[in-house]
C-alpha cells in the first residue's frame, strides 16, 4: 500500500513537471515560476546550466539573514520554515500576517514556485534540497501550497520534500508543513 502511494505520488509529480514544462516552455520554466522576470536586479537566469546552491541562495541582511533570495527564481524564501503543521486556512494566514527579518508580504508559493526548490537527485529520505542550501529545519516532509486542484473546495496541491519533490493532493483537513515566500522585487542584496 505505502509503495503505491509513493509510486503515484512519484508519477503525479513527474506529470506536472511534464506539463508545466510543456505549457510554459523548458527555458521560461527555469527562469521563474509565475510572474516571476529574468530581468529583475539581481536574478541570474540559468541558461540551461542550474547554478550552484552558493550561486543561486543568497541569504538577505535586510531581512536578519532570516531569509534566502533564489537567484533563479527572484523569489525569497523563508530561511527557516515553521516547524509545526497547520491546516492549509492557517498555513495561508500564518504566511499572511508573518514577519520575517522585519519584513511583511509573505504567502503560500503556487505549486510551480514550491517544486523550484527541489533537487529531483537527492535521492529519499531527503530533503530534497540542493547540495549546500542555506536553509535551516527544513524536513523531510509535505509543504503546503496555494495551488487548488480545478478549484476543489477540499484541498490544494502539497510537495513532498522526502520523496524526491513529489506533488500530491492534500485535503485541508489534514495539517501539514508550510514554507512562506514572497515576490524578490526592491530586494537589497549584499
Amino acid at each position: 500500500m505505502r509503495r503505491r502511494r509513493i509510486l503515484t505520488v512519484m508519477i503525479g509529480g513527474l506529470v506536472l513537471k511534464g506539463l508545466f514544462l510543456a505549457v510554459c516552455g523548458g527555458g521560461e520554466a527555469q527562469a521563474g515560476a509565475q510572474g516571476v522576470s529574468a530581468d529583475l536586479p539581481g536574478v541570474t537566469q540559468s541558461q540551461g546550466k542550474p547554478l550552484s546552491a552558493a550561486q543561486r541562495f543568497v541569504i538577505l541582511p535586510a531581512f536578519n539573514n532570516e531569509a534566502v533570495l533564489d537567484k533563479e527564481t527572484g523569489l525569497v524564501w523563508e530561511r527557516s520554515p515553521q516547524p509545526t503543521s497547520a491546516r492549509w486556512i492557517a498555513a495561508r494566514r500564518t504566511c499572511k500576517e508573518k514577519n520575517v527579518g522585519g519584513q511583511k508580504g509573505w504567502r503560500l508559493p503556487i505549486l510551480q514556485e514550491l517544486t523550484s526548490l527541489v533537487d529531483p537527485s537527492i535521492v529519499p529520505p531527503g530533503p530534497t534540497l540542493p547540495p549546500g542550501h542555506p536553509f535551516l529545519t527544513v524536513q523531510s516532509t509535505v509543504y503546503w501550497t496555494a495551488t487548488r486542484v480545478d478549484e476543489d473546495a477540499r484541498g490544494s496541491w502539497a510537495v513532498h520534500f522526502g520523496l524526491g519533490g513529489g506533488s500530491t493532493f492534500i485535503n485541508w483537513a489534514h495539517s501539514v508543513q508550510s514554507w512562506c515566500v514572497r515576490d524578490g522585487t526592491n530586494v537589497d542584496q549584499p
